[in-house]
């Protein structure tokens, strides 16, 4: 464990989720949804969302201590960090003025079926702070840049943070869409994750199958990602490594019980076994047991259940 506890120099390492757009989650089933009809739940629950906090909250259950720094504004910006610190999860939002944090409804019995609201008004002076609370990473710390962020921030708001730490030694893991992750290529991120949807956007291709993206992840690591993780769902996921492995592995069998952060849960098992390990293998392995765990579960996924699927 000494990995994962201590950085290089031997001082305790930093792990820090970054969420630009918290929201409140409000995950619904809906038996016989149907469209301009009075829709009643069967069953539902509402827990603080984002991917980054989405890390945040699967590196918990896997005994993990982190910090998530966000913003949080109005009333849905104090129940997520209510919630959060009902979860033990460490936090850090900064406060906002104007508007509010979003509520995303997410319709499970629906795949893939989710409403997603527009999030606060950001400002430089939010930013500025954000910075400065990042800029006490050092060498060996880990930041997670993840997910969406609101319309009141620029596109290259994730290449300003990786510029702002640019020479530290942030081990610096991104999951986004489109230009938020491109834009962050020339900085080499230690670790991207795209899902087989982003990587098909991205390249103007349709991809099918585990072999189809290996050409696509390449071209990223070209365009300057150290490490690429694509995850495929029931497919499974792929790892192209700087040190030129191709790992490949099928996703266990097993009965989707939600779908929901299922690639962040990915993510933080991976990093999590990398740290633990620097076995690119066994990080691998590690990512695609807690990814397939949470996707098995009504929640996210337990310690104990991401390492019956290890062993398998």
């Amino acid at each position: 464990m000494a990995g994962l506890d201590k950085a290089p120099d031997g001082r305790s390492r930093l792990i820090v989720t970054v969420t630009l757009n918290p929201s409140l989650d409000y995950i619904v089933s809906v038996e016989n949804f149907r469209l301009g009809m009075t829709n009643r739940t069967s069953a539902e629950r509402i827990m603080p969302g984002g991917k980054g906090i989405n890390v945040s909250m699967v590196l918990r259950n896997l005994g993990i201590p982190s910090t998530a720094i966000g913003f949080k504004a109005g009333f849905t910006g104090d129940e997520i960090e209510r919630q959060l610190d009902t979860l033990g999860i460490k936090t850090d939002l900064i406060p906002v003025e104007s508007g509010m944090n979003r509520i995303n409804v997410k319709l499970t019995s629906v795949d893939g079926t989710e409403i997603n609201g527009a999030g606060p008004m950001i400002r430089a002076e939010h930013m500025e702070v954000l910075m400065r609370k990042l800029g006490a990473l050092q060498s060996g710390d880990v930041l997670f840049l993840s997910g969406s962020v609101p319309p009141s921030l620029s596109p290259d708001v994730y290449t300003d943070i990786m510029r702002y730490l640019e020479g530290k030694g942030v081990l610096i893991a991104v999951d986004a869409a489109r230009d938020l992750l491109l834009h962050v290529l020339p900085h080499h991120p230690f670790l991207i994750k795209p899902n087989g949807q982003e990587l098909s956007e991205i390249f103007g291709v349709q991809l099918t199958g585990r072999e189809t993206v290996l050409p696509y992840g390449r071209k990223l690591q070209e365009m300057g990602a150290r490490n690429v993780l694509i995850s495929l769902g029931a497919e499974g996921a792929v790892l192209l490594t700087e040190g030129g492995q191709t790992l490949s592995q099928s996703a266990p069998a097993g009965r989707v019980a939600n779908s929901v952060g299922a690639g962040d849960s990915m993510l933080a098992g991976f990093m999590a076994g990398w740290l633990e390990s620097q076995d690119y293998a066994r990080a691998f392995r590690r990512g695609i047991a807690a990814g397939s765990a949470s996707a098995f579960s009504e929640g996210f996924c337990t310690r104990e259940a991401v390492e019956m699927l290890e062993r398998c």
